[in-house]
């Protein structure tokens, strides 16, 4: 079993910053790769970025240039830097951890970044 809890999230106005947090616990070892998803009221969960355990990093095209994930060197938090955040990264932001030992989805309850003037 994994826990994840986020935090960070918050108001900011359109072109702010905010980091957001997420800690995994429990059977960290397990986890091949951790990610950021969104969902904004009314539309679908969706990808942001995830990182692999060789840290290699993925971002969807409409984070691209703004957003960066990263992690710990204990791999027990990952991170999701926001910057020039715009009204429609309005969303509840949630952590995710795959295993492929248990073939798992593991979710964090999500943190909301509201992004308005």
């Amino acid at each position: 079993q994994v826990q994840l809890v986020e935090s960070g999230g918050g108001l900011v106005q359109p072109g702010g910053s905010l980091r957001l947090f997420c800690a995994a616990s429990g059977s960290i070892f397990s986890i091949n790769r951790m990610a950021w998803y969104r969902q904004a009221p009314g539309k679908e969960r969706e990808l942001v970025a995830f990182i692999g355990n060789d840290g290699s990093t993925h971002y969807e095209d409409f984070v691209k240039g703004r957003f960066t994930i990263s992690r710990n060197s204990a791999k027990d938090t990952v991170y999701l830097q926001m910057n020039s955040l715009k009204s429609e990264d309005t969303a509840v932001y949630y952590c995710n951890a795959f295993s492929a030992a248990t073939v798992r989805d593991y979710w964090g309850q999500g943190t909301l970044v509201t992004v308005s003037s």
